[in-house]
């Protein structure tokens, strides 16, 4: 069984540098929120609002496994406040590009995580 290496730095600190990372990985017109998870010192919660017509809501999860390594979990997705099947194509597809910024966004401050 793998063991989940603690984080040396505060979530809160993870936060801030995420939030101002991610914006630059997504698009233009989405918007982004990063918060610490104050139940899990290695996890942050990142909202994502998709920009133009579609008025979609990503909720993640974002685990840090190792200070180098995240794990990402899709918690809700909504469409103009309203939750949406998360299995539809558009979803999928969208949730998968914003998985992958996720990912390009840990390595973008993998300074502060892994010093």
């Amino acid at each position: 069984m793998a063991t989940t290496e603690q984080l040396t730095v505060d979530n809160g600190k993870v936060a801030q540098a995420w939030e101002e990372q991610l914006p630059r990985m997504l698009n233009e017109s989405d918007t982004c929120k990063v918060i610490a998870d104050e139940g899990d010192p290695n996890a942050l919660r990142v909202n994502i609002q998709t920009g133009g017509h579609s008025d979609y809501n990503f909720d993640f999860k974002v685990s840090y496994v190792d200070p180098r390594e995240i794990k990402v979990e899709l918690v809700d997705v909504e469409q103009a406040g309203l939750h949406v099947d998360e299995n539809t194509d558009i979803i999928q597809g969208l949730a998968e590009d914003y998985v992958r910024h996720l990912h390009e966004c840990a390595q973008g401050v993998k300074n502060i995580t892994n010093p």
